[in-house]
């Protein structure tokens, strides 16, 4: 029996990351983000997760779209692919709400999508829950509990569906927050729908956790502690989220909640600055970064921080990372390691181990970074 497996791709899709757009949704932010030097990685990320299904492809046909929203990978990859919707060029929201009902159409048993949150409202707009998706995670933001870890969790888990394991379908929710409100620093989600996922707790992330940390003084205890060990000679770069923004109101200088800020002896060097920046300054001293966990999902890279590129963490070192969290927050993923999914698969592996998590005035925690089963 033949595996149908819609797949549509957005290829913009996380574009604005890298260069500190924060996002890609509006007709003229993907223009902007490929003037800026973004390329696009959605199609790779995609191939990452039908690579896990090649010893299955003479059970699985691709219905997709054509170009590059699903075609030229499944080809690129030789699976046996049927075109099913035409979509513009350039590309339109449009075309993966229409792709998906072209989809349901023709009877698969599942879509596989990649992009990220604007992507998983227009695939809910087309399907809502008539139909079990998985998404690849492909853009800058992605709050909604629609989406595998990583690329390669995606594929593991359609291979589980081709191979007839036992995999549990729940409704998880759509969530989507307001990207102009984001650029300004401010977090405004909202809940769009629900849709059907393979719920193999393994592979498929939660919702993100919303909010700031209610336990100030143990944001003081972390911020006090990390500041206490900075080197006058080294400078930082401070990652997003509200536990490195506590390290920054410490210092009293002013923070890019939801973008990567460069400091030095206790002076803000540069704000809100994109991958190539960030390139172009790390070799200007030696170079430390302070990062921390998406509450609810235990991503440390390639979720809201795509400006920490591969070729910077290469040039960083994992010696040289600090990461920050509460005890609440890591308790609160029940034993999930920390995620890195960089786009860089060696990288990724490099990173995978234990590390040291700061969680209190010169308190640490051991805790495990990657995904046994992935590795």
């Amino acid at each position: 029996m033949q595996f149908k497996l819609g797949l549509i791709i957005n290829p913009v899709a996380g574009l604005g990351g890298s260069v500190a757009l924060k996002g890609s949704d509006g007709a003229d932010t993907a223009q902007q983000a490929m003037i800026l030097g973004a390329t696009p990685k959605s199609n790779a990320r995609t191939q990452l997760a039908l690579e896990q299904l090649l010893p299955y492809q003479h059970q699985i046909e691709v219905f997709t779209v054509n170009g590059e929203m699903g075609e030229n990978t499944a080809l690129k990859l030789g699976f046996k692919t049927e075109v099913v919707y035409q979509s513009a060029i350039p590309t339109v929201p449009e075309d993966t709400e229409n792709a998906a009902k072209a989809l349901l159409e023709h009877g698969v048993d599942m879509i596989l999508f990649a992009g990220g949150d604007g992507t998983a409202r227009n695939i809910c707009s087309a399907v809502d829950d008539s139909i079990p998706v998985l998404g690849v995670p492909a853009g800058c933001k992605i709050h909604s509990g629609v989406y595998a870890i990583t690329p390669k969790a995606a594929g593991r888990v359609v291979e589980m569906l081709v191979t007839g394991e036992l995999v549990t379908v729940s409704d998880a929710d759509v969530m989507d927050i307001d990207e102009e409100a984001f650029r300004q620093g401010t977090v405004r989600a909202r809940r769009y729908g629900e849709m059907q996922v393979p719920s193999e707790l393994r592979y498929v992330q939660s919702v993100k956790n919303g909010g700031k940390e209610s336990d100030e003084l143990v944001l003081a205890d972390i911020a006090a502690y990390v500041i206490s060990e900075m080197d006058a000679d080294t400078q930082y770069i401070m990652g997003s989220g509200s536990t490195v923004a506590a390290i920054m109101e410490e210092l009293g200088l002013d923070n890019t909640l939801l973008g990567v800020d460069l400091i030095q002896d206790h002076e803000l060097l540069s704000q809100d600055m994109t991958a190539a920046q960030l390139l172009q300054r790390v070799d200007d001293a030696p170079t430390k970064l302070v990062i921390t966990l998406i509450g609810g999902q235990g991503h440390i890279f390639g979720r809201g921080n795509q400006q920490l590129s591969p070729e910077l963490i290469k040039k960083i070192g994992k010696e040289n990372i600090i990461v920050v969290a509460t005890k609440t927050k890591l308790q609160a993923l029940n034993g999930r390691p920390l995620i890195a999914d960089t786009g860089d698969e060696q990288l990724d592996q490099a990173l995978s181990g234990y590390i040291n998590v700061v969680t209190g005035y010169n308190d640490h925690v051991m805790y495990a970074v990657g995904h046994a089963d992935l590795n």
